[in-house]
């Protein structure tokens, strides 16, 4: 099988180049935007032309969330346009699209687990940018599969558990959001699952939901991670409205896994657990 990975060199991307990599019966091309500008369609189409794929596993997306607000066109470009270009591509040339998208195309004021074929109601630029991006993929490419994650870490690249382990090493106390609830997931158990589910016998498109198993709230979250690591920083829980951002986030994110289990027989992982074995990969 010959794959594309788009967005190679983010957390994600990462990930699966690691995963994929010891799996010889998989022949990959790792691209991001440096080496294939997605976001043109003439570009993307020649690009497979030339080299043939099975399979895009697009990472590639703007995930600056606050930026977003002021930057719209670029992350509309990057969310939206080159997801369309990629289901147009996908249609054209014969393959399979897997496209992450994200847990804030919802609103996050349904108080229970979100399940695929829940109402979206973005709330930001970031979240309406990955709607339309969905929208457009399934409009043109009908074997494209779309897999919403939230709360994503890993050791590679910026993210959140690793900031946090900066700032425990500059300030004796911080303070963090404890009313914004969510699945933390590591990008490792995502790209594993996405390994399994390529060389899953029964491929059935659509869109499903990948977190990492549990809930938490950032405040609980980062106690985790000054837990594991010995970290003595103190940690203050604030409400939302205490910390305002240029975007609004999901006060509940928790996406419902059943459909992605069933479908594929995941065994997923519970966050607390892959938290540990990312740090130890980080070597913290």
């Amino acid at each position: 099988m010959r794959i594309m990975v788009t967005g190679a060199n983010g957390q994600l991307g990462n990930s699966l180049r690691r995963e994929l990599e010891a799996d010889s019966s998989i022949e990959a091309i790792y691209t991001d935007a440096n080496t294939l500008d997605i976001t043109d369609y003439g570009t993307l189409n020649r690009f497979f032309e030339d080299n043939p794929v099975d399979m895009v596993i697009n990472c590639a997306a703007y995930t600056a969330v606050d930026r977003a607000e002021s930057d719209d066109l670029k992350a509309a470009a990057i969310n939206t346009g080159a997801v369309g270009n990629l289901g147009q591509a996908a249609a054209k040339h014969g393959m399979k699209v897997i496209h992450v998208s994200t847990d804030y195309v919802f609103s996050g004021e349904t108080f229970r687990p979100y399940e695929e074929n829940d109402e979206p109601y973005p709330q930001s630029i970031y979240g309406r940018t990955k709607l339309e991006g969905e929208g457009l993929l399934t409009s043109f490419c009908s074997n494209a599969m779309i897999i919403r994650t939230a709360w994503l870490y890993s050791e590679f690249g910026s993210n959140y558990v690793k900031t946090m382990l900066r700032l425990a090493d500059e300030r004796e106390e911080i303070n963090v959001v404890s009313d914004q609830i969510g699945s933390p997931t590591y990008a490792g158990d995502l790209a594993h699952a996405i390994h399994l589910i390529i060389k899953h016998e029964n491929w059935q498109p659509g869109i499903y939901h990948f977190t990492d198993e549990g809930v938490a709230s950032w405040y609980h979250f980062t106690k985790a991670i000054f837990d594991i690591t010995g970290k003595k920083t103190k940690v203050n829980a604030i409400r939302t409205s205490q910390y305002p951002t240029p975007a609004k986030r999901p006060l509940y994110s928790v996406l419902s896994k059943n459909k992605i289990k069933r479908n594929y027989g995941l065994e997923i992982p519970y966050w607390r657990d892959s938290l540990k074995r990312c740090l130890e990969q980080m070597g913290v």
